[in-house]
């Protein structure tokens, strides 16, 4: 399999975040946001904006003289011992706070040797999940965590997909002209959210956004039932807004 070459904006800032918490961690009695602009090189704004962050998800702490040192989520998923515990209470923390402040259900999925896999949901009775009538892995071409997850591919893997799982009519919106389908996927930035309204299952509508890092797929998503289809487009910018913290706490 293989990953195409663009990296989404969650990615970049992973990488910023990384350079300030490299920073922070050589510095055992604290550091303050001015040496921190100078050792990263980033604009005070966005630094100001990314301690905010890393603040928020216990990455660094602020001491009573102002300085930054290393937090105690930073400390666990750190730790060989405490790692996939944290980890994993870390996320389902994470994506239950979403689905309260969206009031939509939240998948976090990953691509894994050529399949769908959802690895995480937080759904409840006020943010019900999709009816899976149709196996998400035989979904990709209908469903906006496939196409969030095929997006990040190149061609190749695309079409070796699909070979795998042909493309069928779930719902009088879906695609399925193969040919028309890669096309869409060829022209979507990877930056840009996916959508699937009503094409995968009637009465539901779902976003998607990229967690990628080198040749890690994967996607966050969100589904509504299609009465609630006027908050999309907030829900995602939320969703797109979580990305980079949780592709954080994957990454460390």
């Amino acid at each position: 399999m293989a990953v195409k070459p663009e990296p989404t904006a969650p990615f970049h800032s992973v990488q910023h975040a990384f350079r300030v918490l490299e920073s922070v961690t050589r510095h055992h009695d604290g550091v303050s946001a001015a040496e921190l602009a100078r050792e990263t090189g980033l604009p005070g704004g966005h630094l100001a904006h990314m301690m905010i962050m890393l603040r928020r998800e216990g990455y660094v702490e602020q001491i009573a003289d102002g300085s930054y040192v290393v937090g105690e989520s930073l400390v666990l998923l750190g730790s060989t011992a405490d790692r996939t515990r944290a980890l994993q209470n870390k996320l389902q923390t994470a994506l239950d706070a979403l689905r309260e402040s969206t009031g939509a259900a939240i998948y976090l999925s990953r691509y894994e040797d050529g399949e769908i896999r959802v690895t995480h949901v937080s759904d409840g009775p006020a943010a019900p999940r999709v009816n899976e009538w149709v196996d998400f892995r035989s979904a990709a071409h209908a469903t906006a965590i496939g196409k969030c997850l095929l997006l990040q591919l190149d061609l190749d893997a695309r079409r070796d997909h699909l070979s795998r799982h042909r493309i069928a009519r779930l719902t009088s919106r879906t695609v399925t002209n193969e040919k028309a389908f890669l096309a869409t996927l060829d022209r979507h930035p990877v930056t840009v959210p996916t959508l699937d309204l009503q094409e995968y299952a009637l009465g539901t509508v779902c976003s998607a956004v990229p967690l990628t890092a080198g040749s890690r797929v994967g996607t966050l998503a969100l589904s509504l039932p299609l009465e609630s289809a006027h908050r999309l487009r907030a829900a995602t910018d939320a969703l797109n807004r979580s990305a980079a913290p949780l592709l954080l706490s994957m990454a460390i």
